[in-house]
């Protein structure tokens, strides 16, 4: 591996783990620092992360991680319910007892989880979940496509969208229907739109919540109390 190639990797990792906030600058200098690298390769690694979309360029400011745009989060979020519903649906099938149980016991420790309020542990065992999943999924373009576009989404929901409202417990029920609908062979199209539409509640929850914000504060009171922002888990 490069010198560009080991910057770039070990960036790309920090930014889509959400180690690197949306808007965060990063300083190129102290990135050659860290890596014992000049400049040049640090650079170079910040174009291709610039052509990925991952990076943006502000004059006299340099790199700064790409601003989260709630509009492409919504798109993104609806192109990995597509995919990740096919890729269960596929897996499905290749899913043997021993792969079903362990889903069972991760979705028994978010359940835990869920009580404890860990949003951290939480996040973790749903990427298990998910990542077991496709594990078993035979098609190797979904395979390589999954795992970066779930990485990024999730950094952002870890930012800036804890606001979305609570939805641990729906997570984790819709977890246990596709356990049991795998465990019993249920139809290959009636798992892909399960798992399609598991993904796509979050979505939904952020559309309704950004949708409940521009209601004026008249008219939320005389529908009830907004529901306050909550800390608590985040299902996908």
């Amino acid at each position: 591996m490069t010198k560009q190639e080991r910057v770039y990797e070990a960036i790309r990792g920090r930014i889509l783990d959400g180690a690197y906030a949306p808007g965060e600058r990063v300083v190129i200098d102290e990135v050659a620092e860290e890596f014992k690298v000049s400049g040049m390769p640090v650079r170079e690694a910040m174009r291709r992360l610039e052509a990925e979309g991952l990076v943006v360029y502000r004059p006299n400011a340099g790199p700064r991680v790409t601003p989260v745009d709630p509009r492409r989060f919504d798109e993104e979020m609806t192109v990995l319910a597509v995919l990740d519903g096919y890729a269960t649906a596929l897996a499905a099938s290749r899913l043997r007892e021993v792969a079903i149980v362990r889903l069972t016991q991760i979705n028994a420790e978010m359940e835990d989880a869920v009580s404890e309020f860990d949003t951290r542990r939480f996040a973790h065992l749903n990427q298990d979940f998910h990542a077991l999943v496709y594990h078993h999924c035979p098609s190797a373009a979904l395979a390589l496509m999954l795992p970066d576009l779930t990485r990024r989404v999730d950094a952002v929901r870890r930012t800036i969208f804890a606001e979305v409202p609570y939805r641990g417990s729906a997570a984790v029920a819709e977890h246990w229907a596709l356990i049991e609908m795998i465990a019993s062979e249920t139809s290959f199209d009636q798992i892909e739109r399960a798992a399609r539409e598991h993904k796509l509640s979050t979505a939904c929850s952020l559309r309704g919540f950004r949708g409940a914000r521009a209601v004026p504060l008249r008219g939320r009171r005389a529908a009830g109390p907004a529901r306050p922002a909550s800390s608590s888990p985040q299902g996908r």
